[in-house]
């Protein structure tokens, strides 16, 4: 990892990687009158579920279920799914599924404001990078990676230029070293650990809300509703 950033060691600057490469498939917000993204309109060979958490007064959660096999042989799996977490009515969480029912991809509006601000992308169903947006302008400024499902690196961008200026660097899923850009020309000028506890207090915060967040989903009740025809 460190190689793709920068050495302690090294004597010369190596330019940063600009992570924003994703941004054309992303969508910009959740509609408010609740128009699914999930694609099922007048597909028969998909199923939707509607479902209602606990704590509900109407379904806040639904399921896109792909339809594969013929007669008895036929099973459904799960391609899609979307969330009202706070039960405002309005969906905020979209996430897809591949053909074995691994997670692929989640977007989120985080801050319930209508506009999408977290992109999490999975591999084989486990988290490898998720991006986030913390000055609500639509685009990443905060870029998290992950190996084999722990923390790996953190890049973040402060000054909200596009590029990253500083740099996280995670042994065994611990905070080793930061990284940081003083002149924002996308390379690391020094390496400093004197950061490192508040940084490390800030992630775990983090990291905290986010499995929160994924037990809250691995913990939805059984669907409620019946299958509801495609409209």
């Amino acid at each position: 990892l460190c190689a793709l950033i920068a050495t302690p060691g090294c004597g010369s600057k190596k330019p940063a990687k600009d992570p924003s490469d994703a941004d054309a498939d992303r969508s910009q917000g959740f509609s408010k009158d609740d128009k699914a993204r999930c694609e099922f309109a007048g597909r028969t060979d998909r199923e939707v579920v509607e479902a209602t958490a606990s704590g509900g007064d109407r379904p806040n959660i639904r399921r896109v279920y792909q339809l594969v096999g013929e007669g008895e042989d036929q099973r459904r799996v799960l391609i899609c799914r979307e969330v009202d977490t706070n039960l405002d009515g309005i969906k905020d969480v979209l996430r897809t599924f591949n053909d074995k029912g691994e997670a692929m991809r989640e977007e989120a509006d985080t801050v319930f404001d209508g506009r999408v601000d977290s992109w999490i992308t999975f591999s084989h169903g486990r988290i490898v990078k998720h991006e986030l947006d913390r000055n609500g302008d639509g685009k990443a400024d905060q870029w998290k990676y992950y190996v084999q499902g722990k923390l790996s690196r953190i890049q973040r961008d402060t000054n909200f230029d596009g590029k990253p200026n500083v740099w996280e660097i995670y042994v065994r899923g611990q905070l080793d070293r930061v990284g940081v850009d003083v002149d924002f020309d996308g390379r690391v000028d020094r390496w400093d650990r004197d950061e490192i506890g508040r940084i490390a207090n800030e992630t775990k915060k983090d990291e905290s809300e986010s499995a929160k967040d994924t037990q809250s989903e691995d913990t939805e009740p059984e669907d409620k509703g019946a299958s509801t025809p495609d409209k």
